[in-house]
């Protein structure tokens, strides 16, 4: 890490490749010899959208995915997906299946239950949301229109190790904080949506992977710009897209690509999460963690400390080491490490010497 730069472990907006931030900050100026700079250049210009599909082609690349599936780049947060989605898929007798395992599954939920289409499939709210429901725990009703699914749960510090089965039902997952982590089958998916804002590049821009059967078919009833296919037919060009946002997510892209694709990367992610997770089970209690074993997120790190007050300490002392961002969400209170892919394995190893001093000095 640059002398003059911080670990940063804040869940979102949190920290970026730096690779990819040096050669941002190299073109800013004058975009693909355009003479423009990217927040400047028109979004109908050929270079514009000649950037766009590649970004487009090496998320699909990462993902394994092929032409039956296509990338849209729109606005309006992840928060704004969990409306569209029972607005486009559910209705005409059809319900909304939810698994609550945390904040962000549990406000999908309220926005098809306000809809009056939203049933709860599973959930894991009376256990403080500590584990993922199992297959087993899943109950779809008749009427599904498909299954939605938190796939990590960046409060709670959970996050899925399976898929799961939905026979002929569709699936859908929140992947806002572990988009192209690791490697997973996502041909399972139907419909796939991630805030950039974590792992794939500046907060501003929302990702949707989604089979182009699945986008299709929006009813007219509903607003223009809340339709699926309006942004699929006009390849996410159909108003002023968010330009900057969407070129970082293809630099991201590009970078993932050549650090050796999603099993490099969840294997370097897994590494980094074994040494904190290790420093908290041999800690003798001093720190223990929110998550149960099983269902522990490689993305988000949560874990207590014997008092609020060492707690504090805690927050403080790191920063003084140049690990920022490590404060808990004020639901679950204590700490939160958000280890994604952009965190060297040294920031990990930094946080992990530092916790284990903290531990040695107050315990």
């Amino acid at each position: 890490m640059e002398a003059n730069r911080v670990y940063n472990f804040n869940p979102g907006p949190a920290l970026q490749p730096l690779e990819v931030l040096k050669e941002a900050q190299a073109e800013f100026l004058n975009f693909q010899g355009s003479g423009e700079s990217i927040i400047e250049i028109s979004h109908r210009a050929k270079e514009f959208e000649a950037m766009l599909n590649q970004a487009k082609t090496d998320i699909k690349d990462l993902m394994g995915l092929g032409d039956d599936y296509d990338v849209l780049f729109l606005q309006g947060g992840a928060s704004t997906q969990f409306a569209m989605i029972p607005m486009n898929f559910a209705g005409s007798g059809k319900t909304g299946n939810y698994v609550l395992s945390g904040s962000f599954a549990t406000k999908a939920y309220q926005e098809a239950e306000l809809l009056e289409i939203g049933h709860v499939a599973a959930s894991s709210k009376d256990r403080d949301f500590r584990h993922i429901p199992t297959q087993e725990e899943i109950q779809l009703s008749d009427d599904a229109a498909y299954l939605h699914v938190c796939y990590n749960n960046t409060i709670y510090g959970t996050e899925y190790h399976y898929i799961p089965e939905t026979g002929s039902v569709p699936l859908i997952a929140d992947m806002s904080s572990d988009m192209l982590s690791r490697p997973i089958d996502f041909k399972k998916f139907s419909f796939i949506y991630a805030g950039a804002q974590k792992n794939l590049g500046p907060a501003g821009v929302v990702v949707v992977v989604a089979r182009k059967e699945f986008l299709s078919n929006s009813p007219k009833t509903i607003p223009t710009m809340l339709r699926y296919d309006t942004h699929a037919e006009k390849n996410s060009l159909y108003n002023t897209p968010p330009a900057f946002c969407i070129y970082m997510v293809g630099k991201t892209a590009a970078w993932l690509k050549k650090q050796g694709g999603l099993t490099v990367i969840g294997e370097r992610n897994a590494k980094k999460a074994k040494l904190i997770y290790d420093t908290i089970d041999n800690s003798d209690g001093f720190y223990r963690g929110h998550a149960d074993k099983d269902s522990r997120s490689l993305m988000n790190v949560t874990f207590r400390l014997p008092t609020e007050a060492l707690e504090k300490q805690f927050v403080e002392e790191a920063k003084t080491q140049q690990l920022c961002g490590v404060k808990g969400h004020r639901s679950v209170g204590g700490m939160r490490a958000s280890i994604y892919n952009a965190m060297p394995y040294e920031g990990c190893e930094r946080l992990a010497a530092f916790m284990e001093n903290f531990r040695q000095a107050n315990a």
